[in-house]
């Protein structure tokens, strides 16, 4: 078996080290730098070398471990690590039995894990600046400002450092640049001076060409790293020799005498990318857009970064999966490998991450894409929020009413003592106010987070009277403090006093309870509360859970008004007032889970046919006082298949005091009838 040394720095570097431990290979990598050994895939038969060598230690590397092959698969711009290398394999002690192959890159990108990044010329270099926000520091010299200029939001960003010569100066302010752009000395600069300019200026991008060390080029990109900015290089790297991935692949299996497995897979990364600002990405995902030949993510999301290849405009996973399976039918992947998917906020919090996970993983599971999938954090809005107003949110209540409707927002907020919101607009900020001021929460703090994390960010408290007055567009996110909230109870059970009433006729609590529990509800229940009368058995199947949506049908038009005035009064979005007669009206509603019939006004055997019809499995209640409903008991028997059957009278016996005395007084008896329909097959 062959002693094969690696010397990486390039994605081609690392997809030979893993298409050689594939094979069953062991083999040795050299990488320069800490990171360079993160991005690689553990293996056995994968020995790593970190740290850059000189020409000696090379030299010494070699002649102690015996190496038999060299592969060369460093940066095409790191010339001066391959002369060093050349020279090592040629001055060893056992040079004659040394192999050299170059593995040269197929396409020029970005040099590995550096955050530099390479272009043919001023005018490509130009546009991908316009998609980097804030200041840029230009050191390409005064010749080529004008290609610079021509764009006014990029020339207004523009830092330019120049000889101080008036010709130079002279083209400066014929392009427009004013005085407070130019930095005029004579290089070249120390590391320390070029990051002292950098920080100075807040400079969030650097652009070079590439002047080598008289010219400085080394100091420049050790201060961009210190800072932490990416640099754009300018200028096509020197023509490479070489040997492409596949032909180096074959060389390697003749010497080794085995077939080399190099499928080629997509390495996808699902990252969240926090607020919006780059400064908020973790770094895991900067080095991840920063390596990707694709980037894909809603547009407002993806336009500051620009990838190796291309970025497209796609959040919806069917759109990203037929761009990816037709890169792969046309054998493009090793161009297209790295493929990131961007998320704002954090990928797991109220995110399309998870769904577009599910249907990538279920892409590769059945063998249509080839790819290993990783999914990255980012920082939260919430976190966000609560880190700039010093709270806690691991206690808090989390919502969102993002492009939807929030149930029963008021009973959330006035039984937790926080709550943060996450949402739409402006819009749906002034109408968190209006909802406060309807339900009486006049004393709740409201703070407001506007634009977060960018330059116009805005965090202010705010009354509720001030939120239905906010007009300024934009992304924000509430959190309204409620100090006094009091704890939530457990179980349903309101007073019949709690309701407004009239003379509607009302079911006496004692009785509500019991029917509520007699239908086991569940979540995200649907419910017909046939018959609704006040609402007061509606309301309280409403407050139990906001999953949980109810249809309260009622045919007079008093007790349909007094069944709003209800559900107005305890703030229940997930209650719905159907007028109209049962069982027309149930028709185009939706497939209910649950039913309670409280009056049917004759037409029982009509309303359970439509039930059971819409759903053969649903679970009903109904409630009997006349003794013509009893009798209809029996035929309900007859003519449905029914399980979970249970009937039992209840009778309330109330005390009234009369003096010093309490009297028993006896409410009319009540029969609950509780069943679950049963279709034909149960039976079976």
């Amino acid at each position: 078996m062959k002693n094969i040394l690696i010397f990486a720095g390039t994605t081609e570097g690392r997809r030979l080290s893993e298409a050689l431990a594939g094979t069953g290979i062991a083999h040795t990598i050299c990488v320069a730098t800490e990171y360079g050994e993160i991005v690689l895939k553990e293996h056995s038969l994968v020995h790593v070398h970190r740290g850059r060598m000189n020409r000696e230690e090379m030299q010494e590397y070699l002649e102690a471990d015996a190496f038999d092959i060299v592969v060369d698969a460093t940066h095409p711009y790191a010339e001066a690590v391959t002369e060093n290398i050349k020279a090592a394999v040629a001055t060893a002690q056992n040079s004659a039995n040394i192999l050299y192959i170059r593995l040269k890159r197929d396409t020029m990108s970005q040099e590995e894990g550096t955050g530099v990044s390479y272009f043919a010329d001023n005018s490509s270099c130009a546009k991908a600046l316009e998609r980097i926000e804030g200041n840029i520091l230009l050191t390409t010299g005064s010749k080529e400002l004008a290609v610079y200029c021509q764009s006014g939001t990029l020339k207004d960003r523009l830092y330019v450092r120049v000889l101080p010569g008036m010709e130079s100066l002279k083209i400066c302010m014929e392009q427009g640049i004013q005085g407070k752009q130019i930095v005029a000395l004579q290089g070249p600069f120390s590391e320390e001076l070029n990051e002292a300019i950098l920080r100075q200026y807040k400079i969030r991008c650097m652009v070079t060409k590439k002047s080598g060390r008289a010219g400085g080029y080394e100091e420049k990109l050790a201060a961009a790293r210190n800072v932490g900015i990416p640099v754009f290089v300018v200028g096509q790297a020197s023509a490479e020799t070489g040997d492409s991935f596949e032909t180096v692949c074959k060389r390697l299996e003749q010497l080794c005498g085995q077939k080399i497995l190099c499928q080629e897979k997509y390495e996808i990364t699902l990252a969240g990318i926090g607020m919006g600002n780059r400064e908020n990405l973790t770094r895991e995902a900067w080095h991840a857009i920063e390596q990707a030949d694709v980037i894909f993510g809603a547009k407002r999301v993806i336009e500051k970064f620009q990838p190796r290849v291309e970025k497209k405009p796609y959040y919806q996973a069917s759109q990203i999966i037929l761009y990816l399976k037709e890169v792969q039918r046309n054998g493009l992947v090793s161009q297209y490998r790295r493929v990131v998917i961007l998320f704002s906020g954090d990928s797991g919090f109220f995110s399309g991450c998870p769904a577009v996970y599910q249907a990538l993983k279920k892409e590769t599971d059945c063998g249509n894409l080839s790819a290993d999938i990783t999914v990255l954090p980012g920082i939260s809005s919430v976190a966000y929020l609560a880190a700039c107003v010093g709270v806690s949110y691991q206690d808090a209540a989390i919502y969102s009413i993002h492009g939807k409707k929030e149930w029963n927002l008021a009973e959330k907020i006035r039984h937790h003592k926080k709550v943060f919101l996450l949402m739409s607009g402006v819009e749906d900020v002034r109408a968190v106010g209006a909802m406060l001021l309807r339900a009486g929460e006049t004393e709740c703090q409201v703070t407001v987070g506007y634009q977060m994390s960018y330059p116009e960010q805005q965090i202010r408290t705010l009354t509720p009277e001030q939120c239905c007055k906010l007009q300024q567009e934009g992304l924000y996110l509430c959190l309204i403090q409620n100090p006094d909230a009091p704890e939530r109870k457990l179980t349903h059970g309101r007073s019949d006093a709690d309701f407004l009433r009239e003379k509607v006729p009302m079911t006496k609590e004692e009785v509500r309870e019991v029917s509520i529990c007699k239908l086991k509800l569940r979540e995200h229940a649907i419910v017909y509360d046939v018959g609704s009368g006040t609402g007061s058995i509606a309301v309280e199947m409403a407050e139990l859970s906001d999953t949980i949506q109810v249809y309260a049908i009622e045919k007079k038009e008093e007790a349909a008004a007094l069944i709003e005035r209800n559900r107005e009064k305890f703030q229940l979005d997930n209650l719905e007032v159907i007028r109209g007669s049962a069982p027309e009206v149930l028709e185009p509603l939706p497939v209910p889970t649950h039913a309670f019939i409280g009056g049917s006004s004759g037409n029982l055997k009509e309303i359970l046919q439509v039930l059971y019809r819409k759903n053969p499995r649903m679970r009903i209640v109904l409630n009997a006082i006349s003794l013509e409903t009893i009798s209809e008991l029996k035929e309900i028997e007859k003519e449905f298949l029914l399980q979970e059957e249970e009937i039992l009278q209840m009778q309330v016996i109330r005390a009234r005091t009369v003096g010093s005395y309490h009297l028993m007084q006896a409410e009319n008896p009540i029969w609950l009838c509780s069943f679950t329909f049963r279709e034909v097959e149960d039976e079976v």
